[in-house]
């Protein structure tokens, strides 16, 4: 048996309160803190998250919404949720539109149930989610004139998506032949699809502790 390969989130808040909120609420994921936008970016370059939890208020007088386009400039398929007690109407308005948006917005203080669904909705329906629809999108548009590498990476991307669900819920090793004959493809196909969710940090390497052995390599080279 192994632990659950759970989801990383990335906290930026800098009120020791609300960290304490968040460390109690949020216990079923792995819950990376920093206290400014700065030490974020830092953070990220060292390991992509799953989600960004945002405050707006942080220290260095640094603004959560203005630090934003940032964020998404590095890890624009990473949903974001902005949580803020001093947004008005507009403000909120700015910080979900526009190419770099946020996905949710959430009014301090925040009530538990509300944050436990949209996190869930976030990990599960957005970012990487979307990105693999919006490229199904494309390819349902370009009808027949889709290439066949185009449909392999859509189809390489969603399978993996699915994998990342179907996997943080589990508290065994994968089989990699089940695995392989559930999704119609070769285990080697699996092992890299394993190799790469593990590579993203999208899984935790503990699952799969042979992602990268010479005997992995080889089963999918």
């Amino acid at each position: 048996m192994t632990r659950q390969a759970l989801a990383n989130i990335l906290i930026i808040e800098d009120d020791p309160q609300q960290l304490w909120f968040y460390s109690r609420s949020l216990r079923g994921y792995r819950l990376t803190c920093v206290p400014n936008g700065t030490a974020a970016l830092s953070e990220i370059e060292r390991k992509l998250p799953d989600l960004i939890v945002l405050d707006h208020v942080l220290t260095g007088g640094e603004r959560g919404v203005e630090f934003l386009p940032r964020l998404k400039d590095v890890a624009a398929h990473v949903p974001v949720i902005v949580v803020s007690g001093t947004l008005d109407i507009v403000g909120k308005l700015q910080a979900l539109q526009g190419p770099r948006a946020a996905h949710y917005v959430l009014e301090k203080p925040v009530d538990l149930d509300e944050l436990e669904r949209t996190v869930e909705i976030a990990l599960t329906e957005c970012g990487f989610a979307e990105m693999v629809s919006m490229l199904q999108s494309i390819e349902r548009a370009e009808g027949k004139e889709a290439s066949e590498p185009e449909h392999q990476f859509t189809a390489r991307l969603a399978r993996q998506h699915h994998l990342v669900r179907e996997l943080r819920k589990a508290t065994a090793r994968p089989n990699i032949t089940h695995l392989a004959a559930e999704y119609g493809v070769a285990r080697k196909t699996i092992i890299r699809d394993l190799q790469d969710l593990i590579r993203r940090g999208q899984l935790d390497p503990a699952l799969y502790p042979e992602w990268n052995l010479p005997s992995a390599a080889s089963e999918s080279a």
